[in-house]
This record gives structure tokens, C-alpha cells and sequence, in this order.
């Protein structure tokens, strides 16, 4: 399939002159061609390390997982932010959708890319997911040891929060099966249409008795500071029956598995820092680690330099897959 890739920087951050940039596609093992923006240090030496980035879950490269990207490349690594299968810019039909197995995948695929990039030693490459796609680069790091370093930043396990609820409030067999016969419901509907309804985006306006994580998602996704026209929730969201696979695919089955570096980054005041500290009590070996950053909310790891601790990112990276 041919892609469309949107020649001008639409970016919500800076673009970095110290960092070239370029678009590129690449397949994933279901054939999909994935979208992906390539950030790389100006007059780097060759080959060099990489890192593969990308959520939020419902986010397109153009937003966090891009800053990131960009940020790590102006440190010396090879990086690129890619959107997930159906979504974004990149292929996949119907649209909107996600999949446990499949979004997983687009990680195996990145690394499938960056190890045969003649810039990149396919002995260095890492992968670093944001919110939802933290829970799959970790199951992505569980299942592929070629993956020698993850990073998992404001991480959702999207298996437990779509069986569970959150905070586990919906954690029984009556309320599981509920959403079992609604989603059941749902399909039948949307055949007999030929058509998948959207379930919404980030709630617009933001009611007075909303938790406070969904007036911040508001804050990130439906203003100028992140606002973007492709992303999920920005906009309409994913289908009504998109994350019907969650319910019962676990993600992280095997976390206690990984070999390799992992490192979870988490704000001490997100309502989401249950998740990285469930998951870091699996991860075994002494090059697992997990940082809690003192005031940030989850949407802070998003964009707000003030929080994101690059400085240790980088000297993770730097410490498993070297310069």
C-alpha cells in the first residue's frame, strides 16, 4: 500500500535544527505499512544506536511520542516515532482499531526496520513506549531479545484497565461479561450497517464532577499544547468495538521473562502509577529499575521537559546500547 506521508512539519512541538529529519515506511508481518517520522543527530558517526518510539494509546507520532524522538536524537542516537496500525498516517483497514497482537507487532516491525538501516548496528537498538504503548513495549521487550533496552515512560497495562477498569473498580466475571455482551451487541449493529461507529475521543467539555486525569487528558489533547487532527483523541476516538481484544489478551504474561534493560518511568501524582509499580514487582535482574518523578501527573510525561527525565532516559540508553 502506498502511503500518504504529509510532506510539512504539523509537529504540536519545536521542530530541532540539530536533528535531521526525514519520513520513511516500513511493513509489519500482517503487511501493514506503518508511517514513521526518522530523527538523526546532525554529523553522527556511524552506525549508530536506535531507539524506536511511539504512543500515547489513541496519539499519533506527531505528538508525544515525536518530541521524544526528536529529543533523543539530538543526544546522539538514531530514533523514529511511528504511528500504530490503523491509525495516523499509517495503513491498516477498517481504521481505528487495536490490537494487543498487532500493536505489539509494530514494535517487532520497528526493530525489523532500524536493524537493516546500513546507519544503525543492529546490535543497539532499544524501544520506548508512552502511556498504552508502554504496556506494549514491554510486552514487545518480553517477547523479542533483540530489543536490548526498553523504556516504558506514564506506562497503561491497556489488558488491566480494559478488564478491570480503573483502579481494578470493575474487576469481576458479571461486570467483564457486561462489556462482553455490549461489545457483542455492537458488532451485530455495526455489520448489519457496514459501518464502525467511533467511541469518542477525549470528553469535550470536560464535566464539573470529571475526575481530574480526564480534565488533564482535556488539557494535553483538546488545546493548542497538543491538539492534533489525525490523533484518536484529539478527535473521534477509536471504534465502539476497537480495544475488544484487551478484555481478554493479557500484555504483560511474561514480563518476569525479559532479559534484557527495562527502565519504567512514572509521575508520583498519576492516577496510572499503579501500573508501572505492579509491572516493576514482576521484572526480575538487576538491570530493571523504576523512577517516580516527585509532583508530575500522567500527562506531564507527555511533553513537559520540567518532568521528563531525559538525562536519565539517555543515560539508560547510553548504558545498554552505548554511542
Amino acid at each position: 500500500m502506498q502511503l500518504e506521508l504529509t510532506p510539512a512539519w504539523d509537529k504540536v512541538f519545536d521542530r530541532n535544527e540539530n536533528v535531521d529529519h526525514d519520513k520513511i515506511t516500513f511493513h509489519n508481518r500482517y503487511g501493514i505499512e506503518l508511517a514513521a517520522d526518522v530523527y538523526k543527530p546532525k554529523n553522527a558517526t556511524e552506525p549508530l544506536a536506535a531507539i524506536a518510539v511511539s504512543g500515547p494509546f489513541g496519539a499519533v507520532k506527531e505528538q508525544s511520542s515525536g518530541l521524544y524522538a526528536q529529543e533523543l536524537a539530538s543526544r546522539g542516537f538514531l530514533t523514529i516515532a511511528f504511528d500504530p496500525s490503523f491509525t495516523g498516517e499509517s495503513g491498516g483497514a477498517p481504521r481505528y482499531m487495536a490490537s494487543p497482537d498487532i500493536n505489539t507487532e509494530d514494535f517487532l516491525a520497528a526493530v525489523d526496520y532500524l536493524s537493516n538501516r546500513e546507519d544503525v548496528d543492529p546490535d543497539r537498538v532499544g524501544i520506548l513506549g508512552i502511556c498504552g504503548f508502554g504496556g506494549m513495549a514491554v510486552n514487545a521487550a518480553a517477547l523479542d531479545p533483540r530489543i536490548k533496552a526498553t523504556v516504558a515512560s506514564t506506562m497503561y497495562d491497556m489488558s488491566r484497565v480494559n478488564a478491570n477498569g480503573y483502579f481494578d473498580g470493575e474487576n469481576s466475571e458479571v461486570q467483564r461479561m457486561e462489556k462482553r455482551r455490549a461489545m457483542a451487541r455492537e458488532r451485530t449493529a455495526e455489520y448489519a450497517d457496514r459501518n464502525y461507529q467511533r467511541a469518542g475521543g477525549v470528553v469535550d467539555p470536560v464535566p464539573d464532577d470529571a475526575p481530574l486525569f480526564v480534565q488533564q487528558y482535556h488539557d494535553y489533547y483538546k488545546t493548542p499544547r497538543g491538539y492534533h487532527p489525525r490523533s484518536l483523541n484529539s478527535t473521534d476516538g477509536w471504534t465502539a468495538i476497537g480495544c475488544q481484544s484487551f478484555l481478554n489478551q493479557q500484555l504483560l504474561a511474561y514480563a518476569d521473562e525479559i532479559e534484557n534493560a527495562v527502565l519504567l518511568v512514572h509521575g508520583s501524582e498519576a492516577h496510572s502509577r499503579y501500573f508501572s509499580e505492579d509491572t516493576y514487582k514482576r521484572l526480575k535482574g538487576d538491570n530493571k529499575e523504576l523512577m517516580i518523578i516527585p509532583g508530575a501527573v500522567h500527562v506531564d510525561l507527555y511533553d513537559n521537559y520540567d518532568y521528563i527525565p531525559f538525562d536519565k532516559i539517555e543515560s539508560f540508553y547510553t548504558q545498554y546500547l552505548g554511542k
